[in-house]
């Protein structure tokens, strides 16, 4: 991944002294008292910064606010007012922060999150276009509204992923509604101890969708107690982790299909691990 260019930091305001970042999908970077992220979607930004920014700053200054309550990492636009330049988009640095893995602390946290998105979006402009990326493809594939791809016949993905396909129902799940959808692995906790969410993934589904995703993550990566998973076998609970499961095989790539047949065992997967 090459880092920003000049032009970049120029309309940040940043210095070009920059800094790696572990975590996410790689390539971000400390500048100054900005974390710059590479690969964003200029409409994906357009359409959630500037209300994210908003909740950032009421959250950090809501009366009564204690210091363990939720924070959200403030968007920063650029000189020129765009939240995307190159390809990178920016929000601030949290000094002292470290990794929340706790995942029944991390389900607080995103509960609390998408009580909070809930009614500062309304609807979603991008929830009728095309998918614009691996992820959001695989995410309405899961849901039913497009296909497995058919590169994956005769393949153990494939495989896992029509398993998971049939076996979808009707069952409701909630109203949709602005979520996280990669909670897991970006939940910080500041040098005060407030949870700070970082990342955020849109998407217009369930909460419940989004909270399942958060749980297999949890236990397929960060170490999280697979009896977790116990407790999503049954009604709506189970049909949001099949979705989950489905967007997560068919947008990993590759695909660990072995470690998504031992998550699921719970779940009565049948598919042998190959």
């Amino acid at each position: 991944m090459q880092p920003p260019s000049e032009h970049v930091l120029d309309l940040f305001a940043v210095p070009g002294d920059v800094e790696p970042l572990a975590g996410g999908q790689g390539g971000s970077v400390r500048a100054g008292d900005l974390v710059l992220s590479p690969g964003r979607d200029p409409l994906v930004q357009d359409a959630l910064a500037p209300e994210l920014a908003r909740l950032a700053v009421d959250l950090d200054t809501r009366a009564g606010r204690d210091r363990r309550d939720l924070r959200v990492a403030m968007p920063v636009p650029a000189r020129d007012g765009s939240w995307v330049v190159e390809g990178w988009s920016a929000s601030r640095y949290e000094p002292g922060a470290v990794l929340l893995v706790d995942l029944e602390a991390v389900r607080a946290v995103g509960a609390v999150l998408h009580a909070e998105l809930e009614p500062r979006f309304p609807g979603w402009p991008l929830r009728h276009q095309p998918p614009r990326d691996r992820w959001s493809r695989a995410e309405r594939i899961a849901f039913g509204e497009g296909e497995i791809p058919d590169d994956l016949d005769d393949t153990p993905a494939g495989a896992l992923a029509r398993e998971l396909a049939e076996q979808r129902d009707e069952t409701p799940l909630g109203p949709d509604q602005l979520v996280h959808g990669d909670l897991a692995g970006n939940v910080l906790l500041d040098a005060e101890g407030s949870p700070v969410v970082i990342d955020v993934a849109p998407y217009w589904r369930p909460a419940l969708w989004a909270e399942a995703t958060c749980v297999l993550d949890s236990v397929m990566w960060w170490g999280a107690d697979p009896a977790a998973i116990e407790a999503w076998t049954d009604g709506a609970p189970r049909q949001a982790m099949i979705r989950s499961a489905l967007f997560r095989l068919l947008s990993d790539q590759p695909p660990d299909v072995s470690a998504f047949v031992r998550a699921l065992a719970p779940l009565g997967v049948r598919t042998a691990q190959t």
